[in-house]
């Protein structure tokens, strides 16, 4: 019994072997991310700066290429949302929201004007307090922010943006991990140092 538990302690204990290579790490520098629209978009978005292509995506309508488990866009319409929030498809909306909660980052983009709602200039009966009180429990209770954009195109570059930021932040933590972590110390400036130390 005891040489088993030794040999299983020597498995344990043996060297990690090296990452694989990156031989073509620096190739890093000219790319620029892909952003992934799911196939069930009706109406994708139209995207001038990044490169999209179909996919099929857990949750949201958009994310980026390597980082679907991370990254998640769900876009509404005024119409949409305001659907969403009759009771028929309310537990629906919220059924997706949870999901979101899971994505480092999740947003819910309404293609439209918040005073649209305010001034209820849509087709239903549900009060816009209705609408702007679900809109409140959706930050609160799923932590999703909401994020208004005024015309599909505003909404495009917004998600590019977004894909941009959250695909370098990701190669700078893979870089980090490729230095040995030597970049998570904070910079101290010189005359924030305190003197003898």
């Amino acid at each position: 019994m005891t040489d088993h538990r030794a040999k299983i302690r020597a498995v344990q204990l043996r060297p990690l072997p090296p990452l694989p290579a990156l031989k073509h790490l620096g190739d890093l520098a000219g790319m620029l991310p892909t952003i992934v629209v799911d196939t069930r978009e009706q109406t994708p978005l139209r995207f001038t700066r990044l490169q999209s292509i179909p996919g099929t995506l857990t949750t949201g309508d958009y994310s980026v290429v390597g980082l679907e488990e991370l990254f998640a866009v769900e876009r509404k319409s005024i119409a949409d949302l305001v659907a969403c929030c009759c009771n028929a498809n309310r537990a629906r909306f919220f059924r997706e929201l949870h999901r979101l909660r899971g994505y480092p980052f999740r947003r819910l983009l309404v293609v439209g004007r918040r005073s649209e709602i305010e001034l209820h200039l849509y087709r239903s009966e549900i009060s816009p307090a209705s609408v702007l009180g679900t809109l409140a429990a959706v930050e609160i209770r799923y932590q999703v922010p909401v994020v208004f954009a005024a015309t599909p195109a505003r909404a495009a570059a917004l998600v590019e943006l977004w894909a941009w930021y959250a695909a370098r932040e990701y190669c700078e933590v893979v870089n980090n991990i490729l230095r040995g972590g030597r970049d998570t110390q904070p910079k101290v400036k010189k005359d924030e140092q305190v003197a003898g130390h």
